[in-house]
């Protein structure tokens, strides 16, 4: 790249984070009530999108191969027993992995 790519990259790489940043804030004033399709899609769509992760994560498992999908499994009912325990999505979340992590390097 040159350097004229280069700044126009940098440019606009800056633009797209402060548009997104300050966007939200200009649509959506702090003196007004936020919609209610906003409201309901803030209530939804983080349901949703853990269920695309969901099946994201399980689309290429085998239950005829392999490990058979026992660290998948065992994984997500950790994950679940960690967010009926503490209600807390990251740790959950975190801990799932690591746990998926430690047993398809260290188990099966």
């Amino acid at each position: 790249m040159t350097l004229t790519q280069q700044i126009i990259t940098i440019a606009m790489v800056v633009l797209g984070t402060m548009l997104t940043r300050f966007l939200p804030f200009l649509v959506f004033p702090a003196g007004k009530p936020t919609p209610k399709y906003i409201q309901y899609l803030g209530k939804v769509l983080p349901s949703a999108v853990f269920g695309l992760l969901i099946i994201y994560c399980l689309k290429s498992v085998s239950l005829f191969s392999g490990s058979h999908a026992i660290p998948e499994l065992i994984s997500i009912a950790l994950v679940i027993g960690l967010h009926l325990w503490k209600r807390q999505m990251l740790l959950s979340i975190a801990g799932g992995t690591i746990f998926y992590m430690l047993l398809v390097q260290f188990v099966f």
